[in-house]
């Protein structure tokens, strides 16, 4: 770790840290050679056009369907995995609230209790790893979205808002609380929590960089030219991230110049996805947090995405009832959506760990807890899982699993291979032997 006035900046896992060749520096820097796995999961909303989304072809002799070709150059390094089910989240006796029981499944498996009140659902695949990697990393876990949550109120047909505005719950009644500000993001990733020493650096604009600058030239003489290297890229990556929160802060206070700006609030959603995903990169990348999750909207959120000429909302053009322009407007969507997810894998495969890169020793889950948007589906759904989990998965396929197979099951195995291993969550039935 890099240390000055209340910050404490996790390092890149560089080769004078092993055993082998540990430096003066690796004491403060957890000196092993081991190279932990890490779990993201990303979150959106609504579903997809299913047709558009399936590939065609099986196990290792695939092609991409239209809406996942952005992820082509990772074909190698992904499975597309078909046949999961919710159940949970159908509507059984419960009535409406489909996109609430999407969302509050997605990564709990569980059954919402149907209340504007007093919540009761289950804790989350992310929250069970995360419990279980406590004292080893300095965050257990990172929280990210773009919106932020409502918890209290009836956010659909009945279902508190708590249930469509979280995926990570760190019990049956508690919802862990999501950032949605880059620069809060950053900042918690970065600072060791000494409200003098943030209030210190806020008054004089010092960057994360700026004050651990002394410490990082030291630690530059005394690394050999790979690390030398490597810890290169990462400052330099880093101090990119903090110059693009502050051009994103600066355009809205030019867009909206008569009220105060809320800190770090980012209104583009490109650049407001990749700087979430950029935080998430780093966070991995220094073991600050092995477990990450992202919600890009909402569950039954209606974002209008203008940047691609969508101009109505997502949710209403879901209910698209097989027109054809409400479903092209879609296609647009979802393509638009993998694109970002395709920037944060290019970021996981840029950065170098061992032989291999940061996408090898990753989870990435993306997915939805609805499949067909228009017609509220909770079977077949839309799941990518990246990253080979330092050689635990074997990448490149399309995995089409027997239907109904409970997602639960999915997240059994990602647990196993996270090394958190639980015997059951939500309606598991067993593991997903088909992951390898």
């Amino acid at each position: 770790m890099l240390r000055g006035a209340g910050l404490a900046m996790g390092l890149p896992l560089l080769e004078s840290m092993t055993p082998i060749a540990r430096s003066a520096f690796a004491s403060s820097a957890t000196a092993t050679a081991e190279k932990p796995v890490r779990m993201a999961c990303i979150f959106f909303p609504n579903g997809v056009i299913v047709p558009e989304w399936k590939p065609t072809g099986s196990g290792d002799d695939w092609q991409l369907s239209p809406t996942l070709k952005p992820l082509e150059s990772f074909k190698s390094k992904i499975n597309v995995i078909s046949g999961l089910a919710h159940d949970n989240g159908r509507a059984h006796k419960d009535g409406a609230g489909d996109h609430a029981r999407g969302g509050s499944t997605f990564l709990t498996a569980a059954r919402p209790v149907k209340t504007s009140s007093n919540i009761k659902l289950g804790i989350s695949v992310d929250q069970v790893a995360a419990n279980q990697l406590v004292g080893k990393t300095t965050l257990p876990s990172i929280e990210l979205g773009l919106q932020g949550s409502r918890n209290a109120g009836s956010c659909d047909s009945g279902y508190s808002c708590a249930y469509s505005s979280n995926i990570s719950w760190r019990s049956e009644s508690q919802p862990m609380p999501k950032e949605v500000s880059p620069r809060m993001a950053f900042e918690r990733m970065f600072d060791s929590g000494s409200d003098s020493a943030r209030r210190e650096r806020d008054f004089y604009r010092k960057s994360i960089l700026d004050v651990v600058a002394a410490d990082a030239k030291r630690l530059m003489k005394n690394v050999g030219r790979s690390d030398q290297r490597k810890l290169d890229e990462y400052f330099t990556s880093v101090s990119e991230i903090e110059a693009r929160i502050l051009r994103s802060e600066q355009a809205d206070r030019a867009a909206m110049p008569d009220l105060e700006v809320p800190y770090g609030r980012v209104e583009a959603f490109r650049e407001h996805a990749r700087l979430m995903y950029d935080i998430m990169a780093v966070g991995f990348q220094t073991d600050t947090t092995r477990v990450a999750t992202l919600m890009l909207d909402s569950a039954g959120g209606s974002r209008r995405y203008s940047e691609i000429d969508v101009k109505e909302g997502h949710h209403q053009l879901s209910h698209h009832r097989n027109q054809e322009d409400q479903v092209a407007q879609l296609k647009k969507i979802d393509r638009y959506l993998v694109e970002q997810f395709a920037y944060f894998l290019e970021r996981l495969e840029s950065i170098q760990e061992g032989e291999g890169t940061l996408l090898d020793q990753s989870m990435v889950l993306y997915g939805s807890g609805i499949s067909d948007g228009n017609r509220h589906r909770h079977e077949d759904l839309p799941i990518v899982l990246a990253g080979g989990a330092g050689g635990q998965i074997r990448t490149g396929r399309y995995i089409e699993t027997k239907s109904e197979r409970p997602m639960a099951n999915l997240f059994l195995s990602m647990l196993d291979k996270m090394g958190t291993p639980a015997e059951s969550i939500g309606d598991s039935s067993g593991r997903l032997e088909e992951l390898g």
